[in-house]
């Protein structure tokens, strides 16, 4: 399979959908960034979801630029983007942008479990079959 990425503000883009308890949400403007090590989603997009901050959730920290920022976690039933799609998933979910314009992070963890593929000339995402 392959997926079309998007390309503006200097930043690669592209959709994915999350599932949870039943109820699936597509979720775009979801930066590719091989330099976060975990896939991150904005708390702010998946509220209708369900997915909310409960006592008991594994709270984590990342450092970036930014400086520090922290993140819950929870289980999702299932995240799909292009042709790839894991069940039972545990996502990061917190904080990206202030502004809004960012959605989530799909990071090193996710792209290294799809057999993701690159093509920055072509602007796509390919999924390695084995």
């Amino acid at each position: 399979m392959i997926m079309r990425v998007e390309y503006r503000e200097g930043l690669l883009f592209v959709s994915i959908s999350v599932t949870y308890k039943e109820k699936t949400k597509v979720i775009d403007n979801i930066v590719i960034d091989t330099g976060a090590a975990h896939y991150i989603i904005s708390s702010d997009v998946v509220g209708d979801l369900g997915i909310v901050f409960t006592q008991g959730d594994p709270v984590v920290i990342s450092y970036g630029v930014g400086g520090r920022q922290y993140a819950f976690v929870k289980k999702v039933d299932r995240v799909a983007f292009g042709g790839f799609s894991i069940s039972d998933y545990s996502i990061d979910f917190g904080l990206i942008d202030p502004d809004n314009k960012i959605n989530g992070l799909l990071g090193l963890d996710l792209l290294m479990q799809a057999g993701a593929i690159l093509d920055l000339k072509k602007l796509r995402l390919a999924f390695n079959e084995g």
